[in-house]
């Protein structure tokens, strides 16, 4: 147990060391800088402009960790994105960081940014724009500017978003340059802080080079340009506070639109505390746990209500509550259990009779409006003669039927391995969760490090030996150590949270939170697809 809690400490203080230097975007000195302009930084922006003491979910702090290095890196992909409170009402807030090559946007800043506003046009919550962004970076254009999920996909959400009644208000808080100028100006309401913001289809440089025209970017396209002689903006303001200031009155005063009706009751505190839960959860991944014991540090105490606890035991399903809210449970168990027909059954593996029972557990709550929640530590479905002829394929692909195909919310969590076919019936990234997480504990990939490595190896030696070169013991384990190593890498939850295949990594004790936040903002968007399965497998 002793190993189990120092190994957690050491995952734990990682986490917390690269949090704490994300969070400083491109550092102290770029931050003084911001101040000297009487501008305050992203992240001061956002803990100024939500509610007091109150809750903010942070998503994508780590997109673009460890890309971008020939370029000087990105912390946070330049971009701060999460939801939280403004006035009492749950909203997301997209906030440029200028500390980051001046806010300029990467490759990785357009994906967390239409993430961002795919997350207020899934749950139908208000977006606030803290806009302060020099514009595309030219030097990656290739990849920013034309493609579907590019940058100007930012302006299709924006008109997208208006028409759904979503409420959109967008602070000019710095530069605001060429096509980024129309996400401002595309949101309900354009407010701009006078002598820092300004907002221009070209520069004073790129107007002198176009058509020789000497202009200053303040007559061009500052405040007073824009509040007393184009109306292109709303008010000017004389700081960030007195913008942000104007933001929370403008929340205060919006209405209430219908909401989806997920049960909530009085929280009650979890069946073990956080701490308990992580040392019950062990790091070496061969070792069997119990994942119900798990679960107790996740939901209200005494809540969970499992359905065929006897049927299908390598996945556990189950209503609970966390914090109050009603949730259904999908979770990989992960100790050997043993079928009332004598057959042992391995743990973290799917079997066609638990594909079975989940995908009649996902209908149910479908059918009970109860959001998702998937807790992933999933090795894979089941291999072999005996589960090809007992149709695994067809019960595996009934329960990802099921599960895509659900209109309720589903929520994510990767706590342990998240391999192969497993990931995609355990709800990953591409399957539409509402949020998805990992632990530190986590791993994500097709198979594991060492079953991926030696295939790999085999892979190698075996076009090495087809050109004539034959390799020695020592020099293939060699070979073996640095496919390894290589793979390792990609494994890891941070290089997933760095390309968004999840939305961040967070301690595990954080994991009622994000889910009680989640299914919040879920309920500000009602269900109106009727849920279908089509044609389904049986």
């Amino acid at each position: 147990m002793e190993k189990t809690s120092s190994t957690w400490k050491e995952l734990l203080d990682r986490l917390q060391q690269k949090t704490a230097i994300v969070e400083l975007g491109g550092g102290e000195k770029r931050i003084a800088s911001q101040h000297k302009k009487g501008k305050l930084s992203a992240r001061e922006r956002i803990g100024y402009l939500i509610d007091s003491e109150s809750r903010f979910l942070e998503i994508g702090s780590f997109a673009a960790d460890g890309m971008y290095e020939d370029e000087g890196g990105c912390p946070s992909a330049g971009v701060v994105t999460g939801v939280g409170y403004v006035c009492g009402r749950m909203c997301v807030i997209v906030a440029n960081d200028a500390t980051v090559k001046a806010g300029a946007w990467f490759p990785m800043t357009a994906k967390k940014s239409l993430r961002a506003q795919e997350v207020s046009m899934e749950n139908h919550l208000p977006i606030i724009y803290l806009v302060d962004s020099a514009g595309v970076y030219l030097p990656m254009q290739d990849e920013i500017f034309p493609d579907k999920e590019h940058f100007g996909r930012q302006f299709r959400n924006n008109s997208k978003m208006s028409a759904m009644g979503i409420v959109q208000v967008a602070a000019i808080m710095g530069s605001c340059v060429a096509g980024g100028a129309y996400l401002p100006i595309m949101s309900d309401e354009a407010l701009i802080v006078d002598k820092t913001g300004s907002i221009f289809l070209a520069g004073s440089y790129l107007v002198k080079a176009a058509i020789g025209e000497t202009v200053d970017n303040e007559t061009l396209g500052g405040a007073t340009t824009h509040c007393e002689i184009s109306g292109v903006t709303d008010n000017k303001y004389d700081s960030d506070q007195d913008c942000l200031d104007a933001i929370r009155r403008i929340f205060a005063t919006l209405g209430e639109n219908p909401k989806a009706g997920f049960d909530r009751i009085e929280a009650q505190k979890s069946g073990i505390t956080g701490d308990q839960m992580l040392e019950i959860f062990p790091l070496e991944r061969v070792k069997p746990y119990d994942m119900l014991e798990v679960i107790a540090g996740l939901v209200d105490e005494g809540a969970l209500d499992e359905y065929k606890k006897d049927y299908g035991k390598t996945l556990i399903c189950g209503t609970a509550r966390i914090e109050g809210w009603a949730v259904g449970i999908v979770a990989n168990q992960r100790k050997v259990v043993k079928t009332a027909k004598g057959e042992m059954q391995m743990g973290g593996v799917i079997y066609s009779d638990s594909a079975d029972k989940a995908a009649r557990f996902i209908m149910n709550c479908n059918q009970r409006k109860i959001p998702l929640v998937f807790l992933q530590d999933v090795s894979g479905f089941m291999v072999g003669s005996k589960a090809e002829h007992g149709g695994i394929i067809k019960d595996g692909a009934k329960m990802v039927n099921a599960m895509a195909n659900s209109v309720v919310p589903k929520f994510t969590f990767i706590l342990g391995n998240s391999y192969g076919a497993g990931n995609y019936a355990m709800c990953g990234k591409a399957y539409d969760p509402r949020l998805i997480f990992s632990w530190p504990s986590a791993q994500m990939a097709v198979m594991s490090g060492v079953s991926a490595a030696k295939t790999l190896l085999q892979i190698k030696v075996s076009s090495l030996k087809k050109s004539g070169k034959l390799i020695s013991e020592e020099e293939e384990n060699q070979l073996f150590e640095e496919i390894t190593q290589k793979y390792e890498e990609q494994l890891s939850p941070y290089y997933a949270a760095a390309r968004l295949w999840v939305d961040g990594v967070i301690d595990p004790r954080e994991t009622r939170k994000v889910i009680s936040m989640g299914i919040e903002a879920a309920n500000h968007a009602q269900i109106t697809e009727r849920f279908n399965v089509g044609v389904i497998q049986t």
